[in-house]
């Protein structure tokens, strides 16, 4: 968004000093960088006035109920007993301009771990990443044969879409919503949270380094390169029969 930064005068509405440390004769080093870059656009700094509800929900966000903020759901086949044993399925996806990537870890109940790492072959967002990633994750609890799954992502807006207290209003982002949901009626229960990056530390690193190689990564790592989008429908074409052609012959004696 340079070029409109560039023709338009900005205004910045905020409580912090930002332009009298800017202006320090003194800054050097980072603010020093950072005041040369921002010397191109027609900046005014402004105080920023009170915005209706922003008490509340600064209340809100320091001091979160004991419940969390996240709305937790869970999935269970009708009829299906309750499975105590389920599996853990951390999830990550990460998205630069060397590539984009996905990690997961897996662990059984007993404690052992699946780590797979994922390349993608088309670019990405990193909200695409981290659904790639929570799809292949699934698709791979499925095979290894779990029942009961929980899956636990750094990603709010993923977390919040799939559990449907966010409404999903991209059109992309739907059909990533849905084939969760397919996957999802393939375990008799499924639960998935979000917490905290700092928590998810593992699964983030291994995203990244597949993102840009897969050299690094561990032979104990399995790795696979996805070369298009989970969502994305081949299009296949029905083919009828019309009898005889010029070509019957040459497949004949073929």
């Amino acid at each position: 968004m340079r070029r409109y930064f560039q023709a338009h005068q900005i205004e910045v509405l905020t409580n912090c000093p930002i332009k009298q440390i800017l202006l320090k004769l003194e800054t050097s080093g980072r603010l020093a960088k950072w005041a040369i870059e921002l010397g191109e656009h027609d900046i005014s700094y402004h105080p920023r006035t009170s915005i209706k509800g922003q008490a509340l929900a600064d209340f809100l966000l320091e001091i979160p109920d004991e419940g969390g903020s996240i709305k937790e759901k869970v999935w269970a086949v009708e009829g299906a007993p309750t499975d105590s044993n389920s599996w853990t399925l951390y999830t990550d996806g990460a998205s630069s301009r060397e590539g984009s990537g996905a990690g997961l870890i897996l662990t059984s109940p007993e404690g052992e771990e699946v780590t797979y790492a994922l390349r993608f072959d088309f670019h990405t967002s990193n909200n695409e990443a981290e659904y790639e990633a929570l799809l292949a994750g699934l698709r791979l609890a499925k095979q290894i044969g779990a029942k009961a799954v929980t899956a636990l992502t750094d990603s709010r807006l993923a977390a919040n879409q799939v559990n449907g207290s966010f409404k999903v209003r991209d059109q992309r982002m739907g059909r990533y919503v849905k084939m969760v949901k397919q996957l999802v009626k393939l375990f008799r229960q499924f639960t998935i949270k979000q917490i905290p990056r700092s928590e998810n530390k593992r699964e983030d690193a291994l995203s990244k380094l597949a993102s840009t190689c897969f050299d690094h990564l561990s032979k104990k790592v399995l790795v696979e390169v996805l070369r298009e989008r989970s969502i994305d429908e081949q299009q296949v074409n029905a083919l009828t029969t019309t009898g005889p052609t010029w070509m019957t012959p040459f497949r004949e004696y073929l």
